[in-house]
């Protein structure tokens, strides 16, 4: 899958790019990811990108011709079908269904805006979509950007290590991750819950469904909202719920 990301500083994604699964993926051809600045189609002595926006009021705004230019040659370079996405405060917010559904397409153009944004004229113009990745306002796309690469990255086949890790984490079936232990078996006096060391991989199922259903509810309620939860898990959330003191989930008819 190709990446192009339209940015003001391509060494900063240049930078992040070499380590762990990205770096791999990288590394065996997996994934290829491609920069394109602005500044390069700025056409004064001072590469100017951005200016004053039409109305009054701070800061600046990113002009339309750099950056057009700049989306134009990175869509080229990126497989047929590939979307625009826009990086921004104000778009749609980036989760687990947003990356399944976008690791399922070719490639992914990713405009990493600065300043106070970007003219609205390229948006309307050039743009597919635009994401959030939370509701709080960065100095740039750029790590957004490199949010939306890994996450996406990591779902397409070949990228991790193991085939099913990516189905196994917090988010891929609606629920937070539970928790997750390695050697040794007692560390500063706290031990691995003995149904992991049993052997007994139903129990093990069993426990770590609960353990993700009772994390879900004690720290993100609003995911289980939605969920229609089968026999089993009402009974271990439940469990879970009466064990740690605090109400269950209210039933639904």
């Amino acid at each position: 899958m190709r990446f192009e990301i339209v940015t003001l500083f391509p060494e900063m994604i240049r930078a992040c790019l070499g380590y762990g699964v990205i770096g791999r993926a990288l590394t065996r051809g997996v994934v290829q990811v491609g920069t394109e600045d602005p500044r390069t189609y700025a056409t004064d002595l001072h590469r100017t990108v951005d200016d004053r926006p039409y109305g009054g009021g701070p800061g600046m705004v990113m002009k339309p011709g750099p950056l057009s230019q700049a989306i134009r040659a990175a869509a080229g370079r990126a497989p047929p079908g590939s979307p625009v996405i826009a990086l921004g405060a104000r778009g749609m917010p980036f989760d687990h269904a947003a990356a399944t559904r976008l690791a399922a397409g070719p490639g992914i153009v990713l405009v990493a805006g600065r300043y106070e944004g970007i003219d609205q004229r390229v948006l309307d113009g050039l743009v597919d979509e635009e994401l959030s990745i939370g509701d709080y306002v960065l100095s740039g796309g750029e790590l957004p950007a490199l949010v939306v690469l890994d996450a996406v990255a990591r779902l397409l086949p070949g990228v991790l290590g193991d085939e099913t890790s990516s189905q196994q984490e917090s988010f891929a079936d609606g629920l937070l991750e539970g928790p997750q232990y390695t050697r040794p078996e007692e560390w500063e006096g706290r031990k691995v819950p003995a149904v992991l060391q049993g052997g007994d991989h139903a129990a093990v199922r069993r426990w770590r469904l609960q353990q993700a259903l009772g994390l879900t509810w004690l720290r993100r309620p609003e995911l289980l909202e939605h969920r229609a939860l089968t026999g089993e898990e009402r009974k271990l959330l439940e469990d879970f719920c009466a064990e740690a003191g605090v109400e269950p989930p209210e039933r639904t008819v």
